[in-house]
C-alpha cells in the first residue's frame, strides 16, 4: 500500500499542470491589439477609393448608417461575449447557446483561408521594401532584366505623354509588377513554378510572426506597442508630406466632393456595408477571443465605441494622405485623377510605387509606405493566429495547456499556413488568390455569419438578458438601440444586403477578361461551402446526440451552461442582475 501511494505521488509530481488561461497585462495592451486587428489594409487601399468611387462625401450616408446598424452592434456583441464567457472563438458559442456552436467552427476556418492568403501581400511589400534599399528604385528604370522592348519610364517631365500610352508600351512600374514580382501565367490552368525568393521571404515572414505571438497574449500584446503604434507615424509623415504637394488639393477635392446623385445607385450601398464588415473584422472570432483575456470588470462597451472611432477614423485621414499624393501623380503626368485612382493591390503596388518615383527622396517614401503595409498586415496576422490558438486551446484546455504543447501546435500551423502559401506565390498564383478572396472571404460569407450571430443572441440567448449580462460587467446598462439593433435592424439589413449579393451574383472574372475554368468555380463554392456549412453540421449533430424528445433536444441545445457569470437557466427567468457595488464602479472607471 506504501509502495502503491508512493507511485502515485510520483506520477502526480510528474504530469504536468495545466498552465493558467492567460489575460492582458494591462488595458493598453488589448486595445493596441485590437485595433492592429481592425485598422488593417482594407482601411488604406480601399476606404479611400470608395470613397472617391461612391459620391465622395456623400458616401459617409450609407458608411455611418451600416456602421452604427450592423458594425458597432456587432463589435460590441462580439468584444462583450468573449469578456462575458473569457472563452474564444468556439467556446465562447457553446456556453451561450450550444446550437449555434457552428458559428465558431466557420469563423476559425474562414481565419486559416484568410491566413494563408493575405500573408502573400506582406511578401509582396518585402519585396518591394528590400528593392526600396538601392541608390536607383529598380521599378523606376528599363534598365533590368525583366523589363521588355516596350518599357517606358514616367517620371512627370513630360506631361504630353501618358504613362499608360501608346498602346503597345508599358510602364517600368507595371513591369516590375508583372514580371518581376508576379511573373503572372496565362491562368489558372498552368500555375507555374514556385518563386523561391518569395518562398524565402515568405519563410521569413512566417518565422516572424510565429515567435512575436507563441506565448500567447504575452508576447502578442508586447508585439502590438510596435506593430499598432508604428503604422500610425508612418501615415502621419505621409499625409504631412502629401498635403504640401503641388496638385494635392486636386486629389483631395476628388477624394471628398459629394455627389448625392450617386446614393441611387444600390452598388453604392452593397459597397458601405461590405467595408464596414472587411474592416471592423467582425464575425470572425478575433474580438470574442482577444475580449475574453479582459478583466470581467472592464468596461467593454465604452472600449468599443473607442476602437470603432479610432478604425473608422484612420480610414477618413488615410484618404487624404493617399488622394493629396494621387493629386500630385495626376497633376505631374498631365491626366485626370481618375486615370490613376485604384483600390487594392493596384494601389499599393502600381500606383503609389509610380507616385513616389516622382518625389525627392523616393527611396525614403518608399520605405516608409511599405513598412506602413507591413505592419498594417502583420498586425491582422498576429490576431488571426491567436485567435485560432485561443479558440482550439479553450476546446482542449486540459490537453494543449501542458508544456509545450501549445507551441507546438502553433507551430504545426504556421508550418501547414506555410506549405499551403507556396501555391500563393507560384506563377499563377495570383489566380488563386483572388479565388480565395471572392469565394471564402468575401462579403457574403461575412453576412451570412452576422445573420447567425444576430439571430442567436438576439432570439435564442435573448438580447435583454445578454444586456443584463453586460450590465453587471460595466455597472450601468447600455444604450437601448444596441439591443433593437440585435433583434431587429442588424438581422434584416445584413438579410436585404445578402439578397441582393445573390441577386447580383456574376461568375468571377480575373481582371474583368480571364474566364476561370469549370472545376476553379467548383473548387470557390467548395471552400465557401466548406465553412459555412459547418454551422448547419453542428446543429444537426447537437439535436443527434441529445437526449429526448426533438423538441426536448432543442430546447437543451438552444440553453446556456450552468457555469456562466451570470446564468439563467429558466426560459422566463431574466430576473435583475445584482447591482454594482461602489467599490466595483470605482475599480471600473479606473
Amino acid at each position: 500500500m506504501v509502495g502503491s501511494s508512493n507511485r502515485r505521488m510520483r506520477i502526480q509530481q510528474t504530469t504536468p499542470i495545466p498552465q493558467e488561461r492567460g489575460a492582458w497585462a494591462s488595458k493598453l495592451e488589448f486595445i493596441l491589439t485590437v485595433a492592429g486587428a481592425i485598422v488593417g489594409l482594407g482601411n488604406v487601399w480601399r476606404f479611400p477609393y470608395l470613397c472617391y468611387k461612391n459620391g465622395g462625401g456623400a458616401f459617409f450616408i450609407p458608411y455611418v448608417l451600416y456602421l452604427v446598424t450592423c458594425g458597432i452592434p456587432l463589435f460590441i456583441l462580439e468584444i462583450s461575449l468573449g469578456q462575458y464567457t473569457s472563452q474564444g472563438g468556439i467556446t465562447c458559442w457553446t456556453k451561450i447557446c450550444p446550437l449555434f456552436e457552428g458559428l465558431g467552427y466557420a469563423s476559425q476556418v474562414i481565419i486559416v483561408y484568410g491566413s494563408i492568403t493575405y500573408i502573400v501581400i506582406i511578401v509582396w511589400a518585402f519585396l518591394y521594401l528590400l528593392s526600396a534599399f538601392s541608390l536607383e528604385l529598380p521599378w523606376a528604370s528599363c534598365k533590368n532584366a525583366w523589363n521588355t522592348d516596350a518599357c517606358i519610364v514616367y517620371d512627370g517631365k513630360n506631361s504630353s505623354l501618358n504613362w499608360t500610352s501608346p498602346l503597345n508600351a508599358s510602364s517600368s512600374v507595371m513591369e516590375f509588377w508583372r514580371h518581376r514580382v508576379l511573373h503572372l501565367s496565362t491562368g489558372m490552368e498552368s500555375l507555374g513554378g514556385v518563386r523561391w525568393d518569395l518562398a524565402l521571404i515568405l519563410l521569413l515572414v512566417w518565422i516572424i510572426v510565429y515567435f512575436c505571438i507563441w506565448k500567447g497574449v504575452k508576447s502578442t500584446g508586447k508585439a502590438a506597442y510596435f506593430t499598432a503604434t508604428f503604422p500610425y507615424v508612418t501615415l502621419l509623415v505621409l499625409l504631412l508630406r502629401g498635403v504640401t504637394l503641388p496638385g494635392a488639393a486636386d486629389g483631395i477635392h476628388y477624394y471628398m466632393y459629394p455627389n448625392v446623385s450617386r446614393l441611387a445607385d444600390p452598388q453604392v450601398w452593397m459597397d458601405a456595408g461590405t467595408q464596414i464588415f472587411y474592416s471592423y473584422a467582425i464575425c470572425l472570432g478575433y474580438l470574442s477571443s482577444l475580449g475574453s483575456y479582459n478583466n470581467y470588470y472592464n468596461n467593454c462597451y465604452r472600449d468599443s465605441f473607442y476602437l470603432c472611432l479610432l478604425n473608422s477614423g484612420t480610414s477618413f485621414v488615410s484618404g487624404f494622405a493617399i488622394f493629396s499624393v494621387l493629386g500630385h501623380m495626376a497633376k505631374e503626368q498631365g491626366v485626370d485623377i481618375s486615370v490613376v485612382a485604384e483600390s487594392g493591390p493596384g494601389l499599393v503596388f502600381i500606383v503609389y510605387p509610380q507616385a513616389v518615383t516622382l518625389l525627392p527622396w523616393s527611396q525614403f517614401w518608399a520605405v516608409c509606405f511599405f513598412t506602413m503595409i507591413i505592419l498594417l498586415g502583420l498586425d491582422s496576422q498576429f490576431v488571426g493566429l491567436e485567435s485560432i490558438m485561443t479558440s482550439v486551446t479553450d476546446v482542449f484546455p486540459s490537453v494543449l495547456r501542458r508544456g509545450y504543447r501549445r507551441e507546438l501546435l502553433l507551430l504545426a500551423l504556421c508550418l501547414f499556413c506555410y506549405l499551403m502559401g507556396l501555391f500563393m506565390i507560384t506563377e499563377g498564383g495570383l489566380y488563386i488568390i483572388q479565388l480565395f478572396d471572392h469565394y471564402v472571404c468575401s462579403g457574403a460569407t461575412l453576412l451570412f455569419l452576422a445573420i447567425c450571430q444576430s439571430v442567436a443572441m438576439g432570439w435564442v440567448y435573448g438580447a435583454e438578458r445578454f444586456y443584463k449580462n453586460i450590465q453587471d460587467m460595466i455597472g450601468y446598462r447600455p444604450w437601448p438601440m444596441v439591443k433593437y439593433c440585435w433583434l431587429y435592424v442588424t438581422p434584416s439589413i445584413c438579410l436585404g444586403t445578402f439578397i441582393f449579393f445573390l441577386i447580383r451574383y456574376s461568375p468571377l472574372r480575373f481582371n474583368n477578361i480571364y474566364v476561370y475554368p469549370w472545376w476553379a468555380y467548383g473548387l470557390g463554392w467548395f471552400l465557401a461551402s466548406s465553412s459555412l456549412s459547418l454551422i448547419p453540421i453542428t446543429m444537426i449533430y447537437k439535436l443527434y446526440k441529445g437526449k429526448g424528445t426533438i423538441q426536448e433536444r432543442l430546447q437543451v441545445a438552444c440553453n446556456p451552461t450552468d457555469d456562466l457569470p451570470q446564468s439563467q437557466r429558466d426560459s422566463a427567468g431574466h430576473c435583475p442582475l445584482p447591482p454594482f457595488t461602489e467599490g466595483e464602479k470605482r475599480s471600473n472607471n479606473l
